[in-house]
């Protein structure tokens, strides 16, 4: 599933993308793409002639402010859960069997939404109506990384008795926003923390080192586009290249970069986890 960085990755594509992108028709091929409203003829009416503005990212959710003749006309949410990605297009092309909704202005451009999986979804957030009204999984979301609401104090305040493995609980969106499996792992390593170490059981530099171990591996990734092990791709269908730079993630068997133990691979809470059992200790 594409996490933080690659959410990140989409959103600064279709900002770039959408500049001045007005909505002329929209044609939804799979409905359940569609998570609100219920009718997905009404969501093409909500967007058709609408000018998609500023995007934003919470989490793993995307958000695009939408106006028609210079008045507000509510918002565009997206989640791309396991599989979904856009694609820009300059000219018509016959779509795949895995396009679930295609966007078109009136150049002949379109911004298609692929999803293999089709677990994705979009939204339509009417105009006065609160986004977590419609999109009921931003209510639940913890502090974003690269918020200063993320720090050790909260951390220690949320962690405090508990028991759960700290890579679980970076897994938790409702600790910490946008942290998948991938990040979680190379935060791990980052900050010297074996990933069973009971959450509650952390210290405070142990925490120091964790809250800035996730701000600079997601930073880091951003800046490498995210990382594609299998699906993600960005607007341009061009692979994230943080996987190459990654330290444990998916390095199983393999010498660690810094001391040459092999990586360590096993099952923590239903997720593959790797880690330095020197490193982390």
């Amino acid at each position: 599933m594409p996490e933080l960085p690659e959410v990140e990755t989409v959103r600064l594509g279709l900002e770039r993308q959408l500049v001045g992108f007005t909505v002329e028709r929209v044609n939804v091929l799979r409905a359940r793409a569609v998570a609100h409203p219920a009718d997905p003829e009404a969501f093409c009416r909500a967007l058709e002639g609408t000018q998609v503005g500023l995007w934003q990212r919470r989490g793993k959710y995307l958000l695009a402010s939408l106006s028609r003749d210079g008045e507000p006309a509510g918002m565009w949410g997206v989640h791309l859960r396991m599989t979904g990605q856009f694609q820009w297009l300059e000219s018509e092309r016959e779509p795949c069997s895995h396009t679930r909704v295609r966007i078109h202005d009136r150049h002949g451009h379109e911004l298609r939404f692929v999803d293999t999986r089709c677990f994705g979804q979009m939204w339509w957030i009417p105009v006065g109506v609160e986004a977590s009204q419609v999109m009921r999984g931003l209510s639940r979301l913890g502090p974003e990384p690269f918020s200063s609401a993320f720090n050790a104090t909260y951390l220690q305040q949320r962690l405090k008795g508990s028991q759960r493995p700290i890579k679980n609980a970076l897994l938790d969106q409702a600790l910490v926003a946008g942290i998948g499996n991938i990040y979680a792992d190379e935060s791990l390593f980052a900050a010297g923390i074996d990933p069973h170490t009971p959450s509650g059981r952390l210290g405070m530099a142990q925490l120091n080192r964790l809250q800035q171990a996730v701000v600079q591996v997601l930073g880091t990734s951003i800046g490498a586009g995210g990382t594609t092990f299998s699906d993600f791709r960005d607007l341009s269908g061009t692979n994230g290249n943080y996987g190459g730079m990654a330290w444990v993630y998916r390095r199983g068997g393999q010498p660690c970069r810094t001391c040459a133990t092999p990586i360590q691979r096993e099952r923590l809470g239903g997720r593959g986890t790797h880690w330095c059992p020197c490193c982390q200790h």
